[in-house]
Order: C-alpha cells, then sequence, then structure tokens
C-alpha cells in the first residue's frame, strides 16, 4: 500500500503558482518530490521554462506527524518545518530562497516525520517563480 496524494495546481500564471498538497499516511511515510518547475506554466510572452521558485506562504494543517519542505538537490535542504497548524507570510522578511548547494533543481520535495497509518496533512504553498 502506499500513501493517498493529492496534488492540485490552483494557479499558474508567469509570476506566481499556487499549489494544494494533500496526504493520507500508510504509516510507511512518503519522501519525494511535489512541486516540479519544470511542469509549470511557461512565461508567456518569452515562452521561458520556469527553473525554480520561491516560497512566499504557507498554510498547513498537519494530523499526527510533521512535515519538512525540502529544495531538491543532491543533498536536499530543509527549507522548512511544518507541525500542527498555521499560516506562513514569508514575504516581509523576503520569501524562503532556494539556497541548495550542488545538484540543485529548482524542485520542492516533502519528506514525512514521525507518520503513522491514517495520519495526514494538507499544505497550500504560494510560490513566486524565477526563469533562467
Amino acid at each position: 500500500m502506499a500513501d493517498v496524494r493529492t496534488e492540485q495546481i490552483l494557479q499558474d500564471g508567469d509570476r506566481i503558482a499556487v499549489v494544494k498538497l494533500i496526504n493520507i499516511s500508510d504509516g510507511t511515510g512518503y519522501d519525494n518530490t511535489v512541486v516540479d518547475v519544470s511542469t509549470l506554466q511557461s512565461q508567456s510572452g518569452s515562452g521561458a521554462t520556469c527553473t525554480g521558485v520561491t516560497i512566499e506562504c504557507v498554510w498547513y494543517e498537519c494530523n499526527g506527524m510533521a512535515v519538512d519542505i525540502l529544495w531538491h538537490a543532491t543533498t536536499p535542504l530543509i527549507a522548512w518545518t511544518l507541525s500542527g497548524y498555521g499560516y506562513f507570510d514569508f514575504r516581509s522578511a523576503g520569501p524562503l530562497i532556494n539556497n541548495a548547494g550542488s545538484g540543485k533543481t529548482g524542485d520542492i520535495n516533502f519528506r514525512t516525520i514521525g507518520h503513522s497509518a491514517g495520519d495526514r496533512y494538507t499544505v497550500m504553498l504560494k510560490l513566486s517563480k524565477s526563469y533562467g
């Protein structure tokens, strides 16, 4: 059995993408890509491909487990850890910027922590897109 997951793109414009992610754990945990920037809409006019994102806002509810938001790279780097429920608006201090090192792809991964069967999370990310 595998975790039951839903990934939904709510908005995907030239500058902003909003993604909703839901996971119901089977107890084995999840550690994989949740935002593949190459699949986001290209920049209108120029047709440039999205190569990265910054995280502007996070809305979340984690029941029974925590979630690491990771910048995908050769060695993934934790951007933020979510536990419980809440909202973070990083815009006033500057968005969370991908500062992963070697092998940085621009993608975002999630890794569940302390998961048991039936635990769940719902996370919504507001992302600012970059090109080139």
